[in-house]
C-alpha cells in the first residue's frame, strides 16, 4: 500500500492557503528550497503537476484543485480531533459545496437541502450562487460536491458530469388580494389582459409559460421581466402583476409576500436536478437530498 506523505500536504496546503512558497516559508519557519522541494516530492509521490504559474502568484492545477480539497477535509478533521480530545466543540468532518443556478427561487433550494440537517453526521453547507455555466465549470474542477439547477446538462459541453433528476411539479399563479379582484372570468382565462410579472426570456421557466399561454390562447399584457425570481415576487407584492413558482413552494410564497393564489396548473411542470460528477451519487448528503426530494417534496 501507497502512503502519503502527510507533511508534504501539509507544506502544498499551505502554499496555496497564503498564495505564495515566499508567504508559506515565513509561516512555517522554513527555507523557501526546503519547501520547493517537498512539493516536488509530493508531486513526484502522486505523479500529477499540483501548481502553475499565473503572473506572479502560483495557483492549483486540476489536479491541485482536487488535492486541495481532500486536503482542506483532512486537516479540518485533524482539528476536530484535537479539539474534541481538548473537550472543545467540534464542527463536523463533512462539508458540502452546493452550487445554486441563479434561476432556482430561494424556497425550492432551502427545501431540497433542508434533509441534510436531519443526517447523524454534521455536514457545513457551503452555498455558492450564480450562473449555470459558471457552476458547471466549477463542479468540473471539483470545487463543488453538486449542482442544484432547473435546467438538465445539455449536451455538447465538455463537461463530464450527470443529471439525476430530483423531482417536478406544477405552477401556482400568485397576486396582490386588490389585483386579483379585478380579474375577470373564470382561471386561466382570467389571465387575458391581465398584467403580469415573467421570468427572462430564454429561461427554462419562461419557456414553458409561453408554450402553455400559447395553447391556452391567452395574452397577457407583460409588465416586466426579471432575471432575479426573489425580485420579482416583491414587485408582485407590490401588485405590479400576476407572477408565478413552483406549486411546491406555494405557501411559503403566501406567507412571505402576503399574496393570494389566483390559480394553479399541472399542464406546466417546473423540474430540479442535482448535476454531479458522479454517475451513481455516493456522497452521503447528496444521496439525502436526492432521496427525500422523491420521497417527501415531489412525490
Amino acid at each position: 500500500m501507497e502512503w502519503l506523505n502527510y507533511h508534504h500536504l501539509f507544506y502544498f496546503w499551505t502554499v496555496m492557503r497564503e498564495g505564495s512558497i515566499t508567504a508559506a516559508s515565513e509561516k512555517l519557519c522554513l527555507a523557501q528550497s526546503t519547501i520547493s522541494a517537498q512539493l516536488s516530492k509530493l508531486e513526484e509521490n502522486l505523479e500529477v503537476k499540483l501548481t502553475q504559474k499565473v503572473g506572479r502568484t502560483l495557483e492549483p492545477t486540476d489536479a491541485g484543485q482536487l488535492v486541495l480539497r481532500y486536503a482542506d477535509e483532512i486537516f479540518s478533521l485533524g482539528r476536530e480531533m484535537m479539539d474534541s480530545l481538548k473537550g472543545l466543540p467540534t464542527t463536523g468532518p463533512w462539508s458540502l459545496r452546493v452550487g445554486i443556478v441563479d434561476v432556482v427561487p430561494k424556497h425550492v433550494a432551502q427545501k431540497l437541502l433542508a434533509p441534510i440537517n436531519t443526517l447523524p453526521e454534521k455536514v457545513r453547507l457551503i452555498c455558492y450562487e450564480g450562473k449555470d455555466e459558471n457552476l458547471l465549470a466549477e463542479l468540473a474542477m471539483h470545487n463543488l460536491d453538486v449542482v442544484l439547477t432547473d435546467t438538465p446538462l445539455r449536451s455538447g459541453l465538455s463537461v463530464k458530469a450527470y443529471n439525476h433528476l430530483l423531482g417536478e411539479c406544477g405552477v401556482s399563479f400568485f397576486g396582490t388580494k386588490d389585483l386579483a379582484a379585478q380579474l375577470k372570468g373564470e382561471f386561466p382565462h382570467s389571465l387575458n389582459n391581465a398584467p403580469m410579472l415573467f421570468p427572462m426570456a430564454m429561461s427554462t421557466l419562461r419557456r414553458i409559460l409561453d408554450q402553455w399561454l400559447n395553447k391556452m390562447s391567452i395574452t397577457p399584457l407583460i409588465v416586466g421581466e426579471f432575471v432575479d425570481s426573489a425580485l420579482l415576487k416583491v414587485f408582485g407584492q407590490a401588485g405590479d402583476g400576476i407572477f408565478i413558482a413552483p406549486t411546491v413552494i406555494e405557501r411559503e410564497v403566501v406567507n412571505q409576500y402576503h399574496v393570494q393564489v389566483i390559480g394553479r396548473t399541472q399542464d406546466m411542470k417546473e423540474k430540479f436536478y442535482a448535476i454531479s460528477v458522479e454517475r451513481i451519487i455516493k456522497h452521503p448528503a447528496v444521496a439525502a437530498i436526492s432521496e427525500a426530494a422523491h420521497q417527501k417534496l415531489f412525490f
